[in-house]
């Protein structure tokens, strides 16, 4: 007998993600994948799974949902008021499981995106090497009431566990996004790049996994076409109007707009905690930051 989770009522957005879809960008095909990598991994780490295992992605306000058979479970990110058959539960904790046990969430008391991870993942059907929920490249974009997902098999007696791990409010709170410079970022005249630096920016309404758009109009470049290029998660482009747009886990892989900045992930991952009308400023990473950040990538 297959072991499933059920969904039991609509949310906001929840889907399932893992890493993203690497690989097929030069079809046109986005990464997409979780948008706080940061939780995610933690998620699956607090389980002992692979990091790259898929969980599910809830944004804002949760599902009902409830599992159909004993395992492990462990939520990460936002804080959404997660309950457990009515009861309270802790973030960043392992919890068991029985069959019928019931998990729900509440008002957002920090963050935007809560991560669901299981023991041994979701077993979704896997589509170009990956198992993230994308419009037009897997059959559903997100998860409605009535969806039935399998998991893992757990076949081991219930273990208590007592896996949590504290992670710092300022994941979730921060008022400054680290950034590199973009490839036309020398398009910018010296007032442009103090303004960019000096302002702190508002969140628009038009805010998700495809993109961030910015409240505030910035000085337009009287330079501002260049020819169609290569954008990724994390590029942020001005339009000609002055708007910025920062990319994020789902944007398309090229665009016509002058990229003048690029978040580090981790500025990804924290941007992709902040809703609308929440503020923030950028700042330059220095060059020992950033060669500091590529060495730490080759370490064993």
């Amino acid at each position: 007998m297959d072991n499933n989770i059920l969904i039991l009522s609509d949310s906001l957005q929840t889907s399932v993600q893992d890493l993203g879809r690497k690989g097929y960008r030069s079809y046109g095909v986005p990464i997409s994948g979780t948008m706080d990598k940061y939780s995610a991994i933690l998620a699956n780490k607090l389980l002992n799974n692979d990091e790259d295992l898929p969980v599910l992605e809830i944004t804002m306000t949760g599902p009902k949902i409830m599992f159909e058979d004993h395992t492990l479970f462990v939520l990460t990110g936002a804080d959404l008021s997660p309950e457990l058959n009515g009861e309270p539960i802790q973030m960043n904790h392992a919890y068991s499981v029985r069959t019928s046990d019931v998990l729900s969430f509440g008002k957002m008391n920090m963050g935007v995106r809560t991560y669901l991870g299981v023991k041994g993942g979701f077993l979704t059907e896997k589509v170009l090497g990956s198992y993230s929920m994308y419009d037009g490249i897997t059959p559903k974009s997100t998860l409605k009431k009535g969806d039935r997902l399998r998991i893992a098999s757990y076949e081991s007696e219930l273990e208590i566990t007592t896996s949590k791990l504290k992670v710092k409010p300022s994941h979730f709170t921060t008022k400054k996004l680290e950034v590199t410079k973009g490839p036309e970022y020398n398009r910018l005249t010296k007032k442009q790049r103090d303004k960019l630096f000096s302002m702190t920016f508002k969140i628009d309404p038009l805010c998700n996994r495809m993109g961030y758009q910015l409240k505030n109009k910035f000085p337009a470049l009287k330079n501002n076409e260049i020819i169609t290029s290569i954008t990724i998660p994390g590029t942020v482009q001005i339009t000609p109007s002055g708007k910025l747009i920062v990319m994020m886990r789902d944007c398309p892989t090229t665009g016509g707009y002058a990229r003048i900045l690029q978040l580090t992930d981790m500025a990804i991952n924290q941007l992709a905690q902040k809703k609308e009308n929440d503020r923030f400023k950028f700042d330059l990473e220095s060059s020992f930051e950033f060669l500091g950040r590529l060495v730490s990538r080759f370490r064993d």
